[in-house]
């Protein structure tokens, strides 16, 4: 007597090409997600810098001098800025300033070199550059 088999299923072959399929995906895509990241990190600390840039120069125009020390845009009322960036990283990058009464320089560089592309810097004036 002859049985016939009536279960469907999957071959071993099947599923193996099935698998290589989305690990050629996975190769792809990867990549491409993680370049993502940086341009977005890269972006948010050029945006980060000229936020910080505009609140110097606001803080400027009123007081005739820029502040000497980054607490000075915080603590006004209203603040000229509303994130403390200079207190630890935002976005993978960490803030650092150089401030004196007649000129700044803030730059942000990249906690590692997974987070951003390199470091920016924002002087005197509003000019941004990327080193």
């Amino acid at each position: 007597m002859l049985f016939k088999n009536s279960k469907k299923a999957f071959t071993l072959v099947e599923i193996m090409i099935v698998v290589a399929i989305i690990a050629m995906i996975v190769a792809v895509a990867i990549p491409n997600l993680l370049r993502a990241r940086v341009e977005s990190n890269d972006a948010s600390a050029k945006a980060a810098l000229k936020s910080i840039s505009t609140a110097l120069e606001s803080y400027a125009a009123l007081n005739s001098v820029y502040p000497t020390v980054t607490n000075d845009l915080l603590a006004a009322t209203p603040p000229y800025l509303q994130i403390d960036y200079f207190s630890g990283p935002h976005n993978g990058f960490t803030f650092n300033a150089n401030l004196t009464q007649y000129t700044y320089q803030i730059t942000a560089v990249p906690v590692n070199s997974s987070a951003g592309s390199g470091s920016f810097t924002i002087s005197t004036g509003a000019v941004l550059v990327e080193n």
